[in-house]
Parts: structure tokens; sequence; C-alpha cells
């Protein structure tokens, strides 16, 4: 039976990661969810590995979260 890549254990690593990048730059989640344009429950999701996240959303978040993209997606490949 197949694996969802939410629940692989590569993907277990990001929701914490994100995590992190937004409690580093003081936001709450109402906070990163406002500057995203989501609700709250979107960054709970995510935070939690309800809710998968690609690319462009991990570089929005970097992004709101005032962290380079690049700089970010290189420290979580390092972990």
């Amino acid at each position: 039976m197949a694996t969802k890549a939410q629940q692989s254990t590569r993907y277990r690593r990001l929701p914490p990661f994100l995590r992190t990048m937004r409690e580093k730059a003081g936001l709450t989640q109402r906070q990163l969810g406002k500057r995203l344009g989501k609700p709250q429950s979107y960054i709970y999701n995510c935070e939690t590995a309800n809710r998968r996240v690609d690319v462009s959303e991990f570089a929005h978040w970097a992004r709101a979260c005032k962290v380079d993209p690049i700089a970010a997606l290189k420290k979580f490949l390092a972990l």
C-alpha cells in the first residue's frame, strides 16, 4: 500500500520547520495567516501535516516570515 506524501518520513520534517520559521519571525498563526491571505486554520493544518505544502506555498510562507525562500529551502534540505 502506498504511503501518502504528507506521511512520508521526509515530509514529516517540514511541518515543524514551518512552525519554527513562523515562531522565529515572532508571528502567531493568525498573524501569518493574515499575511498569506489565509485563515488561521490553514496555518494550523500546514504545521500539523493535515495539509500538504507545495514549493510555491513554502516560498510564500518564508517571505511572509521575512526569510529568503532559497536560504530557507537550503536550511531545510540540510536537516
